[in-house]
């Protein structure tokens, strides 16, 4: 929220200066996120008035300007803007100004005329971000006065992030609160006079939804002039907060907004049909929106109707058919109050958020509508005119929320805060902010104001003591406290271990978000059901993540965008799996490879910079399951998901149990994401990952025998198939089981491979005869025989 320093200095004597006033808000718990200057940095560009702007004899959209600076000759000045007239106040730009942007004003002839300087546009001075012609001015506005001090461009504006629970400091008030609260002063403000009525003219008004709506004040103003200017100061401080100026009556109730927390709302009253409610919509009403779109109600919202429908969403938006325009004369002003818990989500709902509803659902003060009012009126009266008549206010007392007393204990504040404050300066403190504290035996009984939505529990008092005090100021003490240790269970991977192996294999951690674009996981998942937002901040993150992948992949992309050409990322995150009505929270582990399989250096001949396939990153996958000390234990075995390339991917197993999937990202996919080479994926269930305690073996004194075999078997058995059968063969002689080539071609019949690999044999207590190892080989050959049809390749 941004809250100019000359505003807020009207409501409270800021004893500080701009900076010191942020850092002061920011340890209050109102984060100064930036301080800058109404304007940026401009010199030599003063007030100035239009005498004749007659055509340019050689171009039709421009003009030749005489003005006038209040002293000395004319300038001639050559000007593009539509609305440069005679009689106009406006800013010129004089040469050797120099504006933002690095823009510096030099004489120039423009199509045979010298412009003398340049007529600036807010734009041009960076005071918008757009403009449809140049600066007007008032026509009293002092000629030849520096711009920047005329409009005092030079005060600070401190942006200020207000945390969700303090709907209360949303507006210029509710810093002031702030303000006098920590420099011991009070608020002061301007005078607001009381209606006097100039007519009797009233609009009947019916709160059918209390429980929703319980209060609502409500005023007519008749013979309003919408076509007059708005004054400069305000359109300025509009400007300053974020706001741009539309019309008087707007401006009106938009000022009153940020300058109290309480959102007006101005009807044309011609445009009313008999008399207002306030009730629940109906269930499939449609109405349209001052932005023009239309909206289709749910019967837990509020809408504020005629006799012939709504006119208005509740604290979110009014109505088109009822809006005020130029020709508006007579206008009817509403402050309502509206229960944080009606407006809560609908506006999202419908895809709209609004400077009232961000108020209302925090909660605005329920006693101020009718001061609001008259505030509005009031400086409504000032440049527009106009006659009120009586101020009306409706309410549902027992429907207006009451701060209920909130005790709190010295005993307490001692315990969260680390330190004792004195009883004189505690009451201080929460007197400063508004709140009624009676003493009690044991501490105090607060009564906070009617604004403070969020004091509900003693916590919340003793919080509001330690941010008045200052967290600054509370003495550092280390909190005595009994240690207590959580169950680390043996078997649990230790995460530093599981990240370390990754990274030992050059992977690089990533995290992403869990929630995800809902397209991609369709393409990467079509069959899984997924858990939607009800709220999502972008419409490519509308879902939770049932994989890390798709995380992932959107990482690789973004790199390969910015010529990336070797990526390997790994993340440690929770995936989310839909069983049916309720939602499972799984450990996972996943990376990706991409790219080639090692970095460019002068020793690596281009063909070792192959891309990266699934059995370089089946080798990564190794060297992590090895770390739990029981590799033997995982197997990898064909599989298929739709993710995945269908020939080159694979389900990972322990003890025959599923822990995982590895494989390259699916041909179709590839191309649809507009990757360069295919990605190779791994995912794991962290849960799957035990470690086994290394128990001592003893190392054998005899010496090792190797024999190697080769055999030809079917293209469809497994690596993992035929080491399985040869491990049961080989009986506890079998020390390593190593594959070093595989054939397929010439020799061989169609749909046959041949798999080379050496056996090591060892016995812990003698040496092995060759009978002993010549008997072991005959048995692994008549297994692999019997139970893979395989022939002994010569």
């Amino acid at each position: 929220m941004k809250v100019p320093y000359a505003w807020l200095n009207e409501w409270v004597k800021v004893p500080w200066p701009a900076p010191e006033l942020g850092a002061r808000l920011t340890m209050a718990g109102f984060e100064l996120e930036s301080l800058a200057p109404a304007a940026p940095e401009f010199s030599k560009v003063v007030v100035a008035q239009i005498l004749t702007a007659e055509p340019h004899p050689q171009a039709d959209k421009l003009r030749v300007c005489k003005v006038s600076i209040g002293s000395g000759d004319p300038f001639t000045i050559v000007c593009g803007a539509s609305n440069a007239r005679a009689g106009l106040t406006s800013a010129l730009a004089m040469v050797g100004a120099h504006l933002p942007g690095g823009l510096h004003i030099k004489a120039a002839k423009l199509r045979g005329v010298e412009s003398q300087g340049m007529l600036a546009s807010g734009k041009e001075l960076g005071l918008s971000e757009n403009s449809e012609g140049i600066i007007e001015l008032p026509a009293d506005a002092p000629l030849g006065a520096s711009l920047r001090e005329y409009l005092v461009l030079d005060d600070p504006v401190l942006d200020l992030n207000v945390t969700p629970n303090r709907g209360d400091a949303m507006s210029v008030l509710g810093i002031a609160r702030e303000v006098a609260a920590l420099s011991g002063t009070r608020i002061s403000g301007p005078a607001i006079p009381a209606i006097t009525p100039a007519h009797p003219d009233r609009l009947k008004v019916r709160l059918e939804a209390p429980e929703g709506c319980p209060r609502f004040a409500g005023c007519i103003v008749r013979g309003v002039d919408n076509r007059a200017e708005t004054p400069v100061w305000l359109r300025e401080r509009l400007r300053r907060s974020g706001l741009r100026s539309i019309s008087p009556v707007v401006d009106i109730t938009n000022y009153v907004m940020l300058e109290t927390g309480q959102p007006m709302h101005a009807y044309d009253l011609a445009k009313l049909e008999g008399s207002l409610s306030a009730r629940w919509a109906r269930a499939g009403e449609r109405f349209a929106l001052l932005d023009g779109r239309e909206v289709r109600t749910d019967d837990d919202m509020l809408v504020i109707a005629d006799e012939a429908g709504p006119v208005g969403l509740g604290g979110i938006m009014g109505g088109a058919r009822t809006a005020v325009s130029e020709g508006t004369r007579d206008v009817y002003f509403e402050a309502a109050f509206f229960s944080p818990g009606a407006i809560l989500g609908r506006g999202r709902r419908l895809g709209l958020v609004t400077d009232a509803q961000q108020r209302f659902e925090r909660g605005v003060d329920p006693t101020q509508q009718g001061r609001a009012i008259e505030r509005g009126i009031a400086l409504l009266q000032g440049f527009a005119g106009g006659a009120a008549g009586p101020l009306d206010v409706y309410a549902a007392e027992a429907h207006v929320p009451q701060r209920t007393a909130v005790s709190v204990r010295s005993s307490r504040i001692a315990r969260l805060l680390g330190t004792q404050p004195e009883a004189a300066r505690v009451s201080a403190v929460l007197e400063g902010l508004g709140m009624r504290v009676t003493p009690e035996s044991a501490g105090w009984r607060v009564v906070p104001p009617p604004h403070r939505f969020d004091i509900a529990i003693e916590a919340d008092l003793i919080e509001e003591v330690a941010r008045l005090i200052g967290f600054d100021a509370i003495p550092e003490a280390d909190a005595v406290l009994p240690q207590i240790f959580h169950p680390l269970p043996e078997a649990h991977p230790a995460e530093s271990a599981l990240l370390e192996a990754l990274a030992a294999r050059g992977y690089q951690e990533a995290i992403t978000l869990a929630f995800v674009d809902p397209a991609v996981q369709g393409k990467l998942f079509p069959q899984t059901p997924a858990l939607p937002l009800s709220n999502p901040i972008a419409s490519d993150l509308a879902v939770m993540r049932v994989s890390l992948w798709p995380g992932l992949l959107r990482a690789v992309l973004e790199n390969q965008h910015r010529q990336q050409g070797r990526i390997r990322l790994f993340e440690h995150g929770t995936r989310f799996a839909v069983e049916g009505s309720a939602t499972r929270e799984v450990d996972s582990l996943a990376g990706v490879a991409y790219g080639a399989r090692l970095p460019e250096q002068w020793g690596i001949s281009k063909a070792e910079r192959h891309p990266v396939d699934f059995y370089d990153v089946k080798a990564d996958l190794s060297a992590l399951l090895a770390a739990t000390g029981d590799a033997a234990s995982f197997s990898f075995e064909t599989g298929s998901i739709p993710a995945l390339h269908p020939g080159r991917c694979a389900r990972v197993l322990r003890r025959g149990v599923p822990v995982g999937w590895i494989g390259e990202l699916h041909p179709a996919l590839v191309r649809s994401m507009d990757f360069t080479y295919a990605p190779v994926l791994f995912e794991l269930d962290v849960a799957g990952l035990g470690v086994r305690r290394i128990s001592y073996q003893e190392i054998s004194r005899f010496p090792q025998v190797r024999r190697d075999l080769a055999v030809v078997v079917d293209e469809s058995v497994a690596l993992s198939s035929l080491a399985e059968r040869v491990i049961l063969a080989s009986s506890s002689l079998l020390r390593d089981f190593r594959v070093f080539d595989v054939y397929r071609g010439p020799g061989l019949e169609e749909g046959r491979k041949s798999i080379a690999f050496g056996l090591i044999f060892q016995d812990i207590s003698r040496n092995l005869t060759a009978e002993d190892v010549e008997r072991l080989m005959s048995s692994v050959v008549a297994d692999l025989r019997e139970n893979l049809n395989a022939t002994i390749r010569e």
